[in-house]
């Protein structure tokens, strides 16, 4: 089954009548209006995104029109949703990913961080590159979960990274923010072995 439309599945399922109406409304400028009256209120989230699908406004590779909608009836957690599938590669070509050894040592340190980096996490971000813009959102997508905003936030890093995202950064990272003790154990663990 399309990834994709799995994604779209579950938002249409979480929408209530309200929400799409909502969408219906801010979707009158690029979907005609007998269209958009045969989409039912119950369900038909997946009627709307089916019509959008249809007319090449949303794809799983051009998300941003569906991220707007979302974004305009506040649903942050339909937002969030969208971006991890798109951080997580099911757009992503391959060839722009770690290789698998590197992406193992990845997932071990990353998971160190997560457990040692307590709120000085974006200081971390900073040094990584990540910018204030896209810290603010992922706290906005995750407001009281602060180990969730690590992860989110590594998981930019290293989206945006690609192919060079390297361990070696973050322990190099962590030193220069004084985290001596989380890139110790980074490199503890990394040296511990992890198969």
């Amino acid at each position: 089954m399309d990834p994709f439309l799995s994604l779209l599945h579950s938002f249409s399922s979480s929408l209530s009548d309200n929400e799409l109406s909502s969408l219906k409304f801010l979707c009158r400028g690029k979907i005609g209006k007998r269209k958009l009256e045969s989409v039912r209120s119950g369900g038909g989230g997946g009627e709307l995104f089916s019509i959008l699908l249809e007319q090449q406004l949303i794809a799983s590779d051009k998300v941003s029109f569906l991220e707007d909608l979302l974004e305009s009836i506040k649903r942050e957690d339909l937002v969030s949703q969208l971006k991890q599938f798109v951080e997580e590669g099911e757009v992503n070509a391959p060839d722009d990913q770690p290789d698998v050894h590197e992406k193992r040592l990845l997932k071990a340190a990353i998971e160190v961080i997560c457990e040692n980096v307590g709120r000085e996490w974006k200081m971390l971000m900073r040094k990584l590159g990540i910018s204030e813009v896209q810290m603010d959102r992922i706290v906005a997508a995750n407001p009281f979960n602060l180990q969730e905003q690590v992860v989110q936030s590594l998981r930019t890093w290293q989206k945006w990274k690609g192919k060079d995202a390297k361990v070696t950064d973050l322990i190099k990272a962590l030193r220069g923010c004084n985290m001596n003790l989380v890139a110790d154990r980074v490199e503890q663990k990394l040296n511990t072995g992890t198969t």
